[in-house]
């Protein structure tokens, strides 16, 4: 993407009640940081860039962020929602890259970070803080991705090894990463054959690129380059000092890490929206059209109008939720509103700004362009729109029941 232009005051909500002086110090920092490090437009080499915008993140302190306990090269005991959600907004309004090495280095590392043995935590997190080791979360199989407890996926003990053997596919960071937190079905606790085996009997292992019996089976390409792949075990031995908590408890660990960044998911379809909001005002005010500007026409002031309510109203979503987990209460039914509504809310504000750009909205290489393929996959992946509507539905039921 282009340069930012500076249309719209995108700091404003750093006043709000939900956050103290040290946030809105961090956003700041940090949007200057990326304004000055962060590369604009299409990377021809995709891999190349992520690594490098890791390094870069890490060089500057900002993945400390993104780990937990100041031991291990966190800048926290506890990683605070509130800034991972201000760092990936903040990243995403400059490139949809930079927000993607960034969340990948905290989820990647969640299940370490939170459930991790003192051994596996002084081996990776520092690494993964400094941007001298790049991780990957895989969970997602062909038949298992919203409906996690389906995976396939499996490892079997063999002395003081698991042995793991199937496929894994969407794995961000697959083929750079060099450490993966892989999910397979070890048994503890299944139900017969004959039954749907749920959640139990899942559990979590540590392996290193380059372990016999793991390959990257195929890189894969979507519409927002990323590094993304499917993942192959054949026979692969992993120590089961490897394994992240306990055996049998793999789901919940998952589950934990995936509570901490699915708020953040939210943030970075703000940042996105942002961006767009930007990009609408500077073609609105800039574009000759009948003797005015696009600004001048009701329609045009309409649709602004428009994507600066959505944004605002995902912006409280958001806080709140990120706020609310900081305090410690449970946010999974403000976690699920603040994904749906924000990521849905930003694919309506870019189309809008596509809309308004016009014929250069679809060419290739505008910003607006690369934010109607950045945002398509938010409203799927950390579980899909339609997820969030049946935990939002679950969650009302559970106190509206007899």
């Amino acid at each position: 993407m282009q340069p930012l232009p500076s249309r719209h005051d995108a700091r404003a909500h750093l006043a709000w009640p939900f956050f103290e002086p040290r946030h809105a110090a961090f956003a700041g920092a940090l949007d200057d940081w990326a304004a000055a490090h962060v590369p604009q437009g299409h990377a021809a080499d995709v891999d190349a860039a992520c690594r490098s915008l890791v390094r870069d993140l890490g060089a500057g302190g900002w993945l400390a962020h993104a780990v937990a306990g100041r031991a291990h090269g966190g800048a926290a005991d506890a990683i605070d929602t509130r800034t991972i959600c201000l760092a990936r907004e903040t990243l995403a309004r400059h490139s949809g890259l930079a927000d993607f090495a960034f969340a990948m280095q905290g989820l990647g590392s969640g299940p370490i970070s939170l459930d991790g043995t003192p051994a596996q935590r002084a081996r990776w997190l520092p690494r993964v803080a400094r941007g001298d080791a790049i991780a990957a979360f895989a969970l997602s199989e062909p038949d298992a991705g919203s409906d996690v407890a389906a995976l396939q996926c499996a490892a079997r003990v063999e002395g003081d090894h698991a042995v793991l053997d199937g496929e894994k596919t969407w794995i961000s960071n697959g083929g750079i990463a060099d450490v993966y937190v892989v999910f397979v079905r070890t048994g503890e606790g299944d139900e017969p054959a004959t039954a749907r085996r749920g959640a139990r009997g899942i559990s979590a292992f540590i392996v290193e690129a380059g372990t016999p019996g793991f390959e990257i089976a195929e890189r894969i390409d979507v519409i927002a380059p990323h590094p993304l792949a499917r993942l192959r075990f054949a026979n692969c031995r992993v120590p089961l000092a490897a394994r992240v908590g306990e055996g049998g408890a793999g789901f919940k660990v998952a589950m934990r890490t995936l509570d901490v960044f699915r708020t953040s998911v939210a943030a970075a379809a703000l940042g996105f929206a942002r961006r767009a909001l930007d990009e609408a005002l500077a073609r609105a005010t800039s574009r000759r059209m009948f003797g005015a500007t696009l600004a001048d026409f009701q329609l045009t002031q309409a649709r602004l109008a428009e994507m600066a309510t959505t944004i605002d109203a995902a912006a409280l979503l958001v806080y709140r939720a990120a706020w609310q987990r900081d305090q410690g209460g449970n946010v999974t039914r403000e976690a699920a509103m603040a994904k749906l509504a924000a990521t849905e809310g930003a694919q309506r504000a870019i189309d809008a700004a596509v809309q308004i750009w016009g014929g250069l909205g679809v060419t290739s290489g505008q910003p607006v362009e690369a934010l109607y393929r950045e945002i398509r996959a938010l409203r799927i992946y950390e579980g899909a729109s339609e997820v969030q509507q049946l935990i939002i539905a679950r969650e009302l039921l559970k106190g509206a029941r007899p």
